[in-house]
C-alpha cells in the first residue's frame, strides 16, 4: 500500500507529523496516530489507534486557534505515549535492574499488550513472537490464596505510582519553566535599567531583552540535556522520525536504505515550532506595558494561545510554501534541530517506518496540506 500511494505522490507536503519517544516514535497522520517501541525484546511493538481530535468543533478548526488545540492534544497524546514507550523499552530501576527480562515475547505477551491498550487500539508485534513455554500459566489462570498478590495487581500499583511521579515531575517542570522563562527575564531586566528610568520604561528594549534571554535559556538547556545518553538516543529517534517523513514525501519507497539518506532536519518540526513561539513572543510583549514580574507573567501566560496560534500558522505555511519568506521563518528551526536530532541508526529507522505505514492513508488527497 505504502509503495503505490508513495509513487502516486511524490514530493508532496504531508500532513503526517512525529514525536520522538523513549526507544520509539509517535506518528500522527491524517486518520491514524500510531506509535512503535523497541520492546526489549528487540521486537517492535506497533499499537494504532483513530487519530483524536477528527470530529472536533468547527470553532477548533479555525486558524490561530487550532494551533493551541493542536499543542494540547499533542502533549496529551505524547504524555500517554511516553509512559507506554518507557514500560514497554524496559525502563531500570534504582538500582539499575531491568524492569523485563530480555526473552523472545510470547503469544502470551502480545494478548497482555492488547488487554492493557484498550478495545480502541489494535496491537502488531513486528519480529519473532513464540507460543508460551508449556505449562506457564497465564495471569488469569494465577493460583489465587496464601500467595503475594498477583502481578497484574502489583504492575497497577507500580503503574499508578509511576503516573503520579510523572505527575508530579511535570508539575515541577512547569513551575521551573515558568520561572526561568517569564518571571527570571523580567526581574533581571528591571536590575539591570533600575538605575536608568528611560530605559527601563523603553517596552521595546525590555520586549527583545526578555525574548532574547529566554531564547538563550531554551538553546542552553537543549545543549546540555542533548549530552545525556538517553536523551541522545531520544534525539537520534527525533532524526529517524524526520528522515522518515522526508522519504515519505520524496515518494520513494520506505526502506532503511532509503531513509538513511534523507536529511534530518525538517522544516515542520516540534522544536521550529518552539523556537517560532519564542520569537513571536517578543512581538506580543511589546504591547505589555507593566512591569511587574508576577503581573506580566501572569499575563504573558493569558497570552500564550495567541503566541502559539500564530506559531502553528507559521509552522504551516512553511510546510505548504518553499520561498525565501518560508525559509527564513524555517531558519531558526532548522538551525536548532542540529542539537535535537541526531542520526539514527538502522533500528531505529526500521522503528520509524513501522510507525509511518501505520498512519499513511488510503485516499493521498487526504494527506494534503
Amino acid at each position: 500500500m505504502a509503495e503505490n500511494q508513495q509513487k502516486a505522490c511524490p514530493a508532496k507536503k504531508t500532513s503526517i507529523g512525529g514525536q520522538a519517544l523513549i526507544e520509539g516514535i509517535m506518528m500522527r497522520g491524517p486518520e491514524v496516530t500510531s506509535m512503535a517501541v523497541r520492546h526489549v525484546s528487540g521486537n517492535i511493538v506497533l499499537e494504532s489507534w483513530f487519530t483524536g481530535g477528527k470530529k472536533r468543533a468547527k470553532f477548533w478548526t479555525l486558524p490561530f486557534v487550532r494551533g493551541i488545540f493542536m499543542l494540547v492534544d499533542s502533549l496529551r497524546y505524547g504524555y500517554k505515549c511516553l509512559m507506554k514507550s518507557a514500560e514497554l523499552a524496559g525502563l531500570e530501576d534504582e538500582d539499575g535492574n531491568e524492569t523485563e527480562e530480555k526473552r523472545p515475547l510470547t503469544q502470551a505477551d502480545v494478548e497482555r499488550f492488547r488487554r492493557e491498550a484498550g478495545k480502541d487500539v489494535t496491537v502488531e508485534v513486528i519480529g519473532r513472537v513464540e507460543d508460551a513455554p508449556e505449562g506457564e500459566k497465564s495471569e488469569n489462570d494465577a493460583v489465587q490464596g496464601d500467595a503475594p498478590a498477583p502481578p497484574k495487581e502489583e504492575k497497577k500499583s507500580e503503574k499508578v505510582l509511576l503516573s503520579v511521579l510523572m505527575g508530579v515531575s511535570m508539575l515541577v517542570g512547569v513551575v521551573l519553566a515558568v520561572g526561568l522563562f517569564f518571571f527570571l527575564p523580567t526581574v533581571l531586566f528591571n536590575l539591570a535599567t533600575s538605575a536608568a528610568p528611560s530605559l527601563h520604561e523603553n517596552v521595546y528594549l525590555r520586549a527583545v531583552f526578555e525574548g532574547l534571554l529566554r531564547i538563550v535559556i531554551f538553546v542552553a538547556y537543549l545543549a546540555l540535556v542533548s549530552q545525556l545518553k538517553d536523551i541522545k538516543r531520544v534525539f537520534q529517534y527525533h532524526g529517524a522520525e524526520h528522515k522518515t517523513i522526508f522519504c515519505y514525501e520524496h515518494g520513494s519507497e520506505l526502506t532503511v536504505e532509503n531513509v538513511r539518506v534523507q536529511r534530518r532536519f525538517h522544516p515542520r518540526c516540534g522544536t521550529s515550532f518552539l523556537i517560532l513561539m519564542l520569537l513571536v513572543g517578543i512581538l506580543i510583549s511589546m504591547f505589555i506595558h507593566v512591569s511587574n514580574p508576577f503581573l506580566r507573567t501572569l499575563i504573558k501566560l493569558l497570552t500564550f494561545p495567541i503566541v502559539a496560534g500564530v506559531g502553528y500558522e507559521l509552522i504551516k505555511l512553511a510546510g505548504r510554501k518553499d520561498n525565501l519568506l518560508t525559509r527564513i521563518i524555517s531558519a531558526p528551526g532548522m538551525w536548532l534541530q542540529r542539537i535535537t536530532t541526531r542520526e539514527p541508526d538502522d533500528g531505529m529507522i526500521e522503528c520509524a517506518i513501522a510507525a509511518m505505514k501505520a498512519v499513511i492513508p488510503d485516499d493521498p488527497e487526504k494527506d494534503n496540506w
